[in-house]
């Protein structure tokens, strides 16, 4: 038997389930502990009370003379009416104790018609005598114990005040763990937040190894960086001697253009690693932007550049927090990728109180699902088909996009365009 269907009435937060988790052991104790204390304790005490004012009552019903022996005993007795004989027990639905008190009656006392008990305070006996009905007041305290949900009401105040205690208790033990979840969730975000490993042994262990690995990740960051950086460099020295001679050969125009432009495609590929190699790391902290300003300069800029890109549909509106830079140079990829492969790109944008989703469509022969996850890969190589004629592409630009778009929080998904027939490239950020 599987329990999986409770998942969807699980608290999702850590501090909800602990919270669960101490508190159903408390309720589940309350509980227990009312239902032994009335049945037993309650029930027990009442019928003992009652028994002991039954027989008291029995006393007065066989005396000759019951007056002088009621004072003793503090009952009160009156004549009534045969119609002043109410027709049923009266008893309050949340007074448990006096369904103990009138089955008690009835079986020690036969005579008995009817029980009244309006409060906590009195009791009313209505008998049938050799001289016609009667019916007896006395005290309730001498047949149930006084204010019996006090038992009650104690634990659940002090279960409370108990439960309100561990709470913050908790509260406070779970705090280191949120800190690092958080510190976690911003590095994963491309952000350094400063964080100190506090809290429980375990807590501790977990903090120190979230900042060695973040430390250790930050180096070989820095150290890919640097090297792809250097090696930038080095390459570009004899890249510009290349040029200028072939700039300064005496041949025609037509023998040096092939060779200035396998040059151009070498500049070109250093300029993808070190793109690929900084990610968004240059780009600075997110800033609230304008998605859609900042598309329509993208479109611009592809104009001007006579690149085929134009803004198919804009929905909604708002500031975002981005990294205008990096968010740009994901789109130009996109862009780039989509007239690569086809004849045209079209954008939209679509700006929600939740997400941001900016989607870049073309009609080339787009990616085989089963290439998808293979595509965002650095220096992925996918069907022939695909880069035919592609001859320097190395495969960065939809990794570089990728990074860029998981340092905002998001994801970058690839589909199928039905409305040009290539691909569909959608940059999703939650906001």
């Amino acid at each position: 038997m599987t329990f999986g269907w409770l998942k969807n009435y699980m608290p999702r937060s850590l501090y909800g389930r602990a919270t669960l988790i101490l508190l159903l052991p408390v309720i589940t104790l309350l509980l227990v502990v009312s239902v032994v204390s009335v049945q037993r304790v309650f029930e027990g005490v009442t019928k003992q009370m009652t028994t002991s004012a039954s027989r008291e009552v029995r006393l007065l019903l066989d005396s000759p003379s019951p007056a002088h022996l009621a004072d003793v005993l503090q009952v009160e007795i009156e004549d009534l009416a045969p119609e002043a004989v109410p027709q049923q027990d009266q008893r309050r639905w949340y007074d448990f104790t006096g369904r103990v008190v009138i089955r008690e009656l009835y079986t020690l006392l036969p005579e008995l018609r009817a029980v009244a008990l309006p409060d906590n305070k009195h009791v009313g006996l209505y008998f049938d005598t050799p001289r016609g009905p009667v019916v007896m007041r006395f005290d309730r305290r001498r047949m149930s114990a006084s204010n019996p949900h006090q038992l009650i009401v104690n634990m659940l105040f002090f279960g409370g005040v108990m439960t309100l205690i561990a709470s913050l208790y908790l509260r406070g033990q779970l705090r280191p763990i949120t800190r690092l979840s958080r510190a976690a969730e911003a590095f994963g975000r491309g952000q350094s937040v400063e964080y100190r490993p506090a809290g429980a042994n375990e807590v501790r262990a977990a903090g120190h190894a979230f900042i060695n690995m973040r430390a250790r990740i930050e180096r070989q960051i820095e150290q890919r960086t640097l090297m792809l950086s250097g090696v930038s460099h080095d390459l570009r020295t004899p890249l510009t001697r290349l040029r200028l001679s072939l700039a300064m050969l005496d041949t025609s125009e037509d023998e040096i253009e092939p060779m200035l432009r396998d040059l151009r495609d070498m500049e070109r590929l250093l300029d993808e690693f070190l793109d690929f190699a900084r990610g968004a790391a240059s780009d600075g902290a997110p800033q609230p932007v304008d998605p859609v300003a900042l598309i329509h300069q993208i479109v611009a800029d592809c104009t001007r550049a006579n690149i085929p890109a134009t803004l198919h549909e804009v929905d909604g509106s708002g500031m975002v927090a981005l990294r205008a830079g990096g968010i740009r140079r994901a789109v130009q990829n996109l862009v780039n990728n989509a007239v690569s492969y086809g004849t045209r790109a079209e954008i939209s944008v679509r700006v929600t109180d939740k997400m941001l989703r900016i989607r870049v469509e073309d009609d080339g022969p787009g990616i085989a699902e089963h290439q998808r996850a293979d595509a965002v890969k650095p220096f992925a190589r996918l069907d022939p088909g695909r880069n035919q004629d592609r001859g320097t592409r190395v495969g960065l630009g939809l990794a570089i996009t990728t990074d860029i778009v998981r340092a905002h929080g998001g994801h970058l998904r690839l589909g199928h365009s039905e409305r040009l027939g290539g691909l569909c490239a959608d940059l999703v950020i939650t906001r």
